[in-house]
């Protein structure tokens, strides 16, 4: 009925006047018409984004990376990646025809559950970063993700954009037949080791079983990898990464040298999904690098909030991510302090015993002076870090607002992270405490 859109639409112009919202406006959209995004009519281009890590980084990039050509894009920025999240992102770019008003969409979507929205989503292209196992709770259901991405991808004829450097992504490209298929992988760098102790994915080869040979490994099952019995692993790069500098911010790619939005393996990983995805449309990569140099985090990732001295939060929903930004934290220079915010809600997962499977060790260096516990399981947490022989430096403070404004009266550098539930209302109490 012709009423229901316009409905749903001033719902979302009155919350955003009042600076609220979130994704109220897809909720009413499908309780309206369980049909609604089926039912939109997308633009001519289409990408989708998923993976266990990066997602909504990698998908502003490639976003503003298309604007910077020239193209009208539309994306759910704040990761809102989740049914509701993007029925109200497609709910307030369409016209009363269901027309998305836009050249471009690109989508950020939840792993598990890309295979429930693909079709109605009609997308030109799949970018996959990564897959890990995350968290606990939910460890079983990778090998479920990886083979119902495979299902929905069996007769897709499309451009599939995967971390050829990735065994677990690798997996897709052996079932999408008919796709269009385009590995990024990044060369070795100063961050690269032949061992490591990281890796609990990525021993084995998916289609015969023998251990895979690493020639390198960047983090964790991450590297270059092949399987000396079938060949698994051996790529021919469509995007190939290499003299990464992650101390000067710079690599090369295709003849020319970009700047890295952030001088972390991680982020040059995102930036080799975002040339790739520009390289299948004949985009001038010079937008993407002028992306990649104003490019601004947020929303907790490398997100910096100014107390008495910076203060740096991010998010960690699994040992993979923990492992990647204390190897940031610890690379900073000077004396620094930090706090780490840990729940177990649903959004976070009940299970907190991940945190035995990440590197806290890292932390043990003299530049660190004291680690704050804060959150639902602080203790759980300062029983990690004692574990690792920091019983010095710990100190739980279970209010949160108290755990932030310690940090601020230390008068140091600090960092924060902080699990999903924490994530928001630690980065509110920031805003409010922050400097002008």
């Amino acid at each position: 009925m012709e009423w229901k859109l316009p409905v749903v639409k001033l719902a979302h112009k009155t919350l955003q006047r009042f600076g609220r919202g979130g994704s109220f406006p897809g909720e009413i959209a499908l309780r309206l018409d369980p049909d609604f995004i089926e039912k939109v009519e997308m633009p001519e281009i289409v990408v989708i984004v998923t993976g266990t890590n990066g997602k909504t980084t990698t998908s502003n990039l490639i976003a503003d990376a298309m604007r910077q050509a020239g193209l009208k894009v539309i994306n759910n920025r704040r990761g809102d990646n989740l049914n509701v999240g993007i029925a109200t992102l497609l709910a307030a770019n369409v016209d009363s025809h269901y027309r998305v008003q836009a050249d471009a969409a690109v989508i950020e979507v939840d792993e598990l559950t890309v295979y429930r929205q693909f079709k109605a989503l009609k997308p030109t292209h799949l970018v996959v970063n990564n897959f890990f196992r995350d968290q606990l709770d939910r460890a079983g259901e990778m090998e479920t993700i990886i083979r119902k991405i495979q299902e929905v991808t069996e007769d897709f004829e499309g451009h599939i954009i995967l971390n050829g450097d990735d065994p677990n992504v690798l997996r897709i490209a052996d079932t999408a037949k008919k796709a269009r298929i385009h590995y990024f992988s990044v060369a070795e760098t100063s961050v690269s080791s032949k061992t490591t102790d990281e890796a609990s994915e990525g021993k084995f080869c998916p289609r015969c079983g023998a251990p895979l040979k690493y020639s390198y490994y960047q983090y964790s099952h991450i590297g270059r990898f092949c399987c000396e019995n079938d060949g698994f692993g051996k790529i021919d790069p469509y995007i190939q990464i290499h003299d990464a500098d992650l101390e000067r911010g710079r690599f090369m790619c295709d003849g020319r040298e970009f700047h890295a939005f952030m001088n972390t393996i991680y982020g040059i990983y995102n930036c080799g999904a975002v040339l790739a995805v520009m390289k299948t449309m004949g985009l001038d990569p010079e937008a993407a690098d002028r992306t990649f140099s104003t490019f601004v985090l947020n929303e907790g990732r490398n997100e910096v909030f100014n107390l008495s001295r910076p203060c740096v939060i991010n998010l960690v929903k699994n040992p993979t991510g923990a492992n990647e930004v204390m190897k940031y934290i610890v690379a900073q220079p000077g004396e620094k302090n930090l706090c780490i915010f840990l729940n177990d809600n649903d959004q976070d997962g009940h299970d907190v015993s991940w945190i035995w499977d990440a590197h806290f060790e890292r932390l043990n260096v003299p530049e660190i002076r004291t680690i704050v516990c804060s959150g639902l399981r602080a203790y759980d947490m300062a029983l990690r870090l004692k574990y690792e022989g920091l019983d010095d430096r710990i100190t739980v403070i279970e209010d949160s607002t108290e755990a932030v404004r310690w940090l601020d009266h230390a008068h140091k550098n600090s960092f924060i992270i902080a699990t999903y539930t924490a994530l928001h209302p630690t980065r509110a109490i920031l805003r409010k405490e922050a400097h002008q």
